[in-house]
């Protein structure tokens, strides 16, 4: 098949799920633009401010939401089930599954003066249930902050020329914040300046790499994340988002562009089978392709930092469903980089796609085929650019996931328990920042076997207090329960899988990881079905 026709009804099909599906959400949710929302309610010049337009909500949205999985994902997933099941399940997941969960946790967020999904699951669910939910929330945000930092930093250390524009964006984007916030500069002629500003950049990392250790590139990035979240929202998160977003839009444009001049063919299998040395089919590849379809963190990004940023309803349908469709277009362009930009076999020597996967160099994998697809356009750079560009998902994850954090810290230690620490943000991201370099500088490899199990999970507890929500205002539910259980059933049904494989090799301490997941996916069932029979004993019925 020729990968631009692919590309083609990937568009197609996300389209009519934006113009169809979407709209149905917003009826469900009765969108009303006059309504005013927390960012101008409860508006404090530091975490709820309005974007000063929603392409710059949207772009600092789209970069917190998609880190590395919409492109690491599909690149792993396909090399073992084939490009056929990995395209079905993004299409799918991304426009039934995903679109929903990113856009109800935006909504109800934005309803509950932009509290976050924790917060809102004591109203629906109890303290009990909220305190539990909240905690582990936090910890796999700690986690996420300890993987990505990790793996940033490793990059920074593997790939020197993409150091300047890594930390030199940060420096624009403080620029950049500042003329739009504080000196009124037009939007269009300070993002150009940015823009302009930081493709610089990627050219002069190109001319000077710059070589350290990975602890000291560890310890840098630690520092940003700290920064990024005591400093106010619109001074540097904000921007360095919005301009981060261009870097992703441009390489997700220039892919396809990519694609429509050079039309290569799809040279990986529709299917290779069922069962692989990962596991079968259902249920570990709707586990390794997270964000590409659905990812529990996004609804931390939209209850925590976007919720507070969104200055009309209008806007809630680009942003919290749009993003996650055009995740969802990302991902694609990852299967296709490897599927059409590589080689199954016999091909040029560093161009075999399951050659380059040995070993786990997924990121050089990605960069490779991307760098084939843009070669009419950037000839050499295009390999790093696919390298930068993934490099900027993982930032932007980074930052934002230290944000939110903090505020679930403040939220369950600081209001919830009472330990007044909490609420001073410096103590809070200290200790947040603490307890995710000690994990870094230990094996932090060894996270990643439940990482994906544990965001989906997090997605479908999520779906589950988003069905409690709806059902308190009487809206049908059946949106978000089917997904819940399709997504609860998947993640038990991938941990008891690993589970198994934990015991078999001994790693006992993975094995109480999935172990304390099950369990806690189990309590927050029994819960959601009480207030489910609660309601239709009410007589208010299931809809």
């Amino acid at each position: 098949m020729n990968a631009l026709f692919l590309a083609v009804i990937a568009f197609l099909v996300f389209l009519c799920g934006y113009l169809i599906y979407g709209r149905l959400l917003e009826r469900l949710f009765r969108v009303d633009p006059k309504r005013k929302t927390p960012a101008h309610s409860m508006y404090d010049g530091r975490d709820y401010v309005p974007a000063k337009h929603w392409m710059v909500l949207f772009g600092h949205h789209f970069a917190s939401i998609a880190g590395a999985g919409p492109i690491l994902g599909p690149v792993i997933a396909v090399v073992i089930w084939g490009w056929g099941p990995a395209v079905l399940w993004i299409f799918f997941g991304s426009i039934f599954i995903g679109g929903v969960h990113d856009f109800a946790a935006l909504m109800i967020s934005i309803r509950e003066r932009g509290r976050s999904v924790a917060n809102i699951a004591q109203s629906t669910l109890g303290s009990r249930s909220k305190l539990i939910f909240g905690v582990f929330l936090w910890l796999t945000l700690v986690l996420v902050i300890a993987v990505f930092a990790a793996s940033a930093a490793k990059t920074l250390q593997t790939t020197p020329s993409v150091v300047i524009p890594t930390f030199g964006l940060l420096l624009v984007a403080l620029f950049v914040g500042l003329m739009t916030y504080k000196w009124n500069v037009n939007l269009l002629l300070s993002s150009l300046l940015g823009i302009v500003m930081l493709f610089c950049l990627i050219f002069l990392g190109y001319l000077l790499p710059i070589q350290a250790t990975f602890t000291f590139w560890l310890l840098c990035l630690f520092g940003y994340a700290f920064l990024a979240s005591v400093l106010p929202v619109n001074i540097l998160l904000q921007p360095r988002d919005y301009l981060a977003s261009f870097v992703l839009f441009f390489g997700l444009l220039f892919g396809y562009v990519g694609l429509f001049i050079t039309r290569p063919q799809i040279h990986a299998p529709f299917f290779i089978s069922w069962d692989s040395a990962s596991g079968s089919l259902w249920p570990m590849m709707f586990v390794i392709i997270a964000c590409g379809a659905i990812s529990g963190f996004h609804s931390l990004v939209a209850s925590g930092t976007t919720a507070k940023q969104l200055g009309s309803e209008r806007d809630a349908r680009r942003i919290g469903y749009g993003a996650m469709l055009a995740e969802g277009l990302l991902a694609i362009l990852a299967v296709l980089a490897v599927t059409a930009g590589l080689y199954w076999k016999g091909g040029p020597e560093g161009l075999v796609y399951p050659e380059l996967m040995k070993g786990g160099n997924w990121i050089k994998t990605f960069g490779t085929g991307y760098g084939e697809i843009v070669k009419p356009i950037f000839h050499t750079f295009g390999m790093l650019l696919g390298i930068t560009m993934l490099k900027t998902f993982i930032m932007t994850t980074l930052d934002s996931a230290t944000r939110i954090a903090r505020y679930l810290g403040e939220e369950l230690f600081g209001d919830t328990l009472g330990i007044g620490f909490f609420k001073n943000r410096y103590f809070n991201t200290a200790v947040i920042i603490g307890f995710a370099l000690w994990l870094s500088l230990g094996s932090w490899q060894s996270i990643w076997p439940v990482f994906g199990a544990a965001n989906q999970l997090v997605a479908a507890l999520t779906l589950f207090v988003l069905t409690t929500w709806l059902l308190s205002k009487s809206q049908h539910i059946k949106y978000s329960l089917y997904p819940a259980l399709f997504m609860l059933l998947t993640t038990l049904g991938a941990l008891f899988l690993q589970i198994s494989q934990f015991m078999k090799g001994r790693q006992y301490m993975l094995t109480c990881i999935a172990a304390v997941l099950v369990l806690l996916a189990l309590f927050m069932v029994i819960e959601v079905m009480k207030v489910v029979t609660r309601y239709v004993r009410g007589g208010s019925g299931v809809r």
